[in-house]
């Protein structure tokens, strides 16, 4: 009984991790669009966040779609659209807390609850999606200060906290384009303990000279340094690049090929 028991395990385990790799494969060979769902969130359970999710609709992110456009095709990625964003119904259901100060246990557990979750409160009604970005949103008034986003490459899920307010909505969706690189394989190229971002990899033109100021932010890098002591939040993707140690993360530039 308890070698079948291990049998059975093992066999989970082989196909949870062939199901990782095969999915790996699938988001980043980008031979097709990647689909991901928005799922709105209430986090802070207020009215004035219910109306702002209630005014939500499929244009509010048109412009990651965009970005990804534009990236793509500097990368000529051949891919006409490689990212096709699609809004959900609001999801009433709250996800688990990650942990504050996560051992690699604590992460490990916060994952695989993540990923549960997720599987087990889907309300998207249309073909099953690669990447599932879950956009917390909180009222200005009652949370100033939001927690650290995340992105998940496995189970390919996107945790947002975000601001209930349309002047914020365009830094919403740059972090959601961060997060969804995450999925696909993108590190984060800024220092945690500044959240600055790390030259050069970090920076959209590091061979500029002089170097400061930078006009735009390396999505991954986050901010724009437009001083040595200052680095700003673009306030949309319009102001955002993908650079080439990030493009070669995700697979759109091979190594050879970085300039």
């Amino acid at each position: 009984m308890k070698a079948l028991r291990i049998i059975v395990l093992l066999t989970v385990l082989v196909f949870v991790g062939l199901n990782a790799y095969l999915s790996k494969i699938r988001t980043t060979d980008w031979q097709e669009s990647l689909w991901v769902v928005v799922y709105p969130i209430n986090a802070d359970g207020t009215s004035l966040t219910d109306q702002y999710i209630a005014s939500l609709d499929q244009d509010t992110f048109n412009d990651i779609e965009a970005f990804f456009d534009r990236e793509a095709k500097r990368y000529r990625l051949g891919l006409d659209k490689p990212v096709r964003v699609f809004l959900s119904d609001e999801l009433h259901a709250q996800p688990p807390e990650p942990p504050i100060k996560p051992s690699i246990l604590d992460n490990i557990l916060w994952s695989l609850q993540m990923r549960f979750w997720s599987w087990s409160k889907d309300n998207w009604h249309g073909p099953a999606p690669d990447v599932r970005i879950y956009m917390r949103f909180f009222s200005p008034d009652n949370q100033p200060v939001l927690r650290h986003s995340l992105g998940l490459q496995k189970g390919l899920i996107g945790l947002v906290n975000a601001f209930a307010d349309s002047e914020q909505q365009g830094q919403n969706n740059l972090i959601a384009a961060h997060e969804l690189l995450h999925t696909v394989g993108a590190s984060d190229k800024y220092d945690p303990k500044t959240n600055w971002p790390i030259w050069p990899d970090g920076y959209a033109e590091p061979t500029k000279e002089p170097l400061f100021p930078q006009s735009e932010a390396e999505i991954m890098g986050g901010r724009v340094q437009v001083s040595p002591s200052i680095a700003l939040i673009p306030p949309s993707l319009s102001h955002a690049v993908i650079g080439s140690a990030t493009a070669i993360e995700i697979n759109w530039l091979s190594p050879e090929g970085q300039n």
